[in-house]
């Protein structure tokens, strides 16, 4: 299974959180999945990345051409595939269409963009893959409140929480992707808010 990663690129981000990347990135492969991700050399995605070439893993980078261009990231360089779209917008889209499953690891707006669009598109139906929360450290605490907090105050509906599930662990993470069965969404009955 292709598996994407969204997380931070940020090198300056706690110890803990690259160990628990690494720690996923070998899990993946050592479970027979690939590795589809941002890109990146720094933060929590090279540290995913970092795991998954000790393992030999395929990883699928997908970074926009700008970002090397302008110095903005530096590739990781053991990508097995490594493609360049021009735009971000691509780039998202070329992350979802390549991927069975998506993790939400710990990151900054870039990943919180990166999974409420495909929290959005899940949500109206445009596919229906697994996707995990991985809460390392209690990392997404605040925003897992959020969330709640937008249903109490009806601005989501409860069934939103329902499409993604929150993890602590690698195997949870992996537990749950693998055992993912997607159920038919009928978009006529969503109610979206």
């Amino acid at each position: 299974m292709k598996i994407c990663v969204y997380g931070a690129a940020s090198s300056e981000i706690d110890e803990l959180f690259i160990e628990a990347g690494k720690d996923l990135g070998r899990k993946m492969v050592e479970r027979g999945h690939s590795l589809v991700f941002g890109g990146g050399r720094g933060g929590m995605m090279g540290a995913v990345a970092s795991g998954a070439a000790e393992k030999g893993g395929e990883i699928i980078g997908i970074s926009p051409k700008f970002f090397e261009e302008n110095n903005a990231e530096i590739i990781f360089p053991n990508c097995t595939t490594l493609i360049q779209p021009d735009t971000m917008r691509q780039r998202k889209g070329l992350l979802d269409e390549t991927s069975d499953a998506f993790i939400m690891a710990p990151g900054g707006i870039g990943t919180f963009d990166e999974f409420f669009e495909i929290l959005t598109l899940k949500q109206l139906g445009r596919h229906n893959k697994a996707i995990v929360v991985f809460n390392v450290d209690g990392y997404y605490d605040n925003l897992l409140k959020m969330m709640e907090w937008s249903i109490e105050k009806k601005f989501i509906t409860e069934d939103c929480v329902d499409m993604y599930k929150v993890t602590t662990t690698a195997e949870e993470t992996l537990d749950y992707i693998e055992k993912y069965v997607p159920e038919d969404i009928d978009i006529s009955a969503l109610k979206l808010r």
